[in-house]
């Protein structure tokens, strides 16, 4: 149970139920209503992975070859590609539900995994969640497959769409490529928190073998408590990556006042600004990893980014400016939970 804790980066509980799932072994529950749930989830992640499955094969199919142009042209390889598990979900919304329905699993579980929504027409079947976009399966702590990201290749619709929540996925709690990252972070590798799936990635194929993705929405709290997990104690501070435009800065400051209330000691997190118009993704192509590298290793702390976001919101020419700066640093600091690290700050 220790090796597995330590080479996958499990909690205990997890490590023990990876074990018994490997020895075909049951791990008892406390109530009837919990074994009935754990029995739930175990099929729910089935479908998931006969969903994954699916996907996959899709993209090497005849109906997947604008998916497989797009993300060749982004510079993947076969490698990574089924490193990731990247998949194509065909424009046909009723070919998954069909061979899903092949292998057993019926439209209510479909329907409860996020795969397949209801119609709102009477009397119609129910149909494929996602149509027509390039699919990043999204895992859980222990690797598998809760849901996925899709992109939209072409036609109307968002750019990008996450499975909906359910029994097994909410999108705020996880990240993307957390398994990995919890794997590696054990040996060393840094947590670092970027934007995109590509981001991702790109950083994970030159060794950043750290780097997880919020599920396209801004950090939240549960997710910053998570990669404080993966890193684990004493390891290094993970590191936050913004965008260098107006807007990546807001974001990065939304993130210092979510993260403020959970800071302990030697818990903490830094801060790190992409050059204004890249991202992960496009720095490697430019610089290589040389590139990406050097713009890692200027951070920021928390601290420097809390002075940094009260100064920018005003201009220090007066005395009641700098009582504005301090009531600001003063109300920040006042959300700190921890008594003696608010003391320091």
């Amino acid at each position: 149970i220790s090796f597995v804790m330590e080479v996958e980066g499990l909690s205990f509980p997890e490590a023990v139920e990876a074990l018994a799932a490997q020895a075909g072994l049951e791990v008892p529950k406390p109530t009837p209503q919990q074994a009935a749930k754990a029995e739930r989830a175990k099929t729910l992640h089935d479908v998931c992975e006969a969903a994954c499955q699916f996907f996959e094969q899709a993209l090497y199919g005849p109906e997947g070859r604008s998916a497989l142009d797009y993300i060749g042209g982004r510079g993947l390889d076969r490698a990574a590609m089924e490193r990731f598990r990247i998949g194509y979900a065909p424009a046909d919304r009723q070919v998954l539900r069909v061979a899903l329905k092949k292998q057993g699993f019926d439209d209510q579980m479909m329907i409860e995994a996020g795969l397949v929504k209801p119609s709102q027409h009477q009397g119609r079947e129910p149909f494929s969640f996602f149509s027509h976009r390039l699919l990043f399966p999204v895992t859980d702590r222990r690797g598998r497959v809760v849901a996925f990201g899709g992109r939209l290749l072409d036609g109307e619709g968002p750019k990008y769409l996450n499975s909906p929540d359910t029994p097994l996925f909410h999108k705020s709690q996880l990240l993307y490529n957390m398994a990995g990252a919890r794997q590696h972070a054990g040996k060393g590798h840094t947590v670092i928190v970027v934007e995109g799936y590509m981001d991702v990635i790109a950083m994970v194929r030159v060794g950043f073998e750290g780097a997880v993705a919020p599920l396209g929405t801004a950090l939240t709290e549960d997710q910053v408590v998570e990669a404080w997990r993966i890193a684990g104690p004493g390891g290094p501070a993970p590191i936050l990556c913004f965008d260098g435009d107006a807007a990546g800065q807001r974001a990065a400051f939304r993130a210092v006042e979510r993260i403020l209330p959970h800071v302990q000691p030697d818990r903490t997190v830094r801060f790190t600004t992409m050059p204004e118009g890249e991202d992960p993704d496009s720095l490697l192509k430019q610089g290589g990893k040389a590139g990406l590298l050097a713009c890692l290793e200027q951070t920021d702390s928390l601290a420097d980014k809390l002075w940094q976001m009260e100064v920018s919101q005003r201009a220090l020419e007066t005395p009641e400016a700098w009582a504005g700066l301090q009531a600001g640093l003063d109300r920040h600091i006042g959300t700190i939970e921890h008594p003696e690290l608010r003391r320091f700050y």
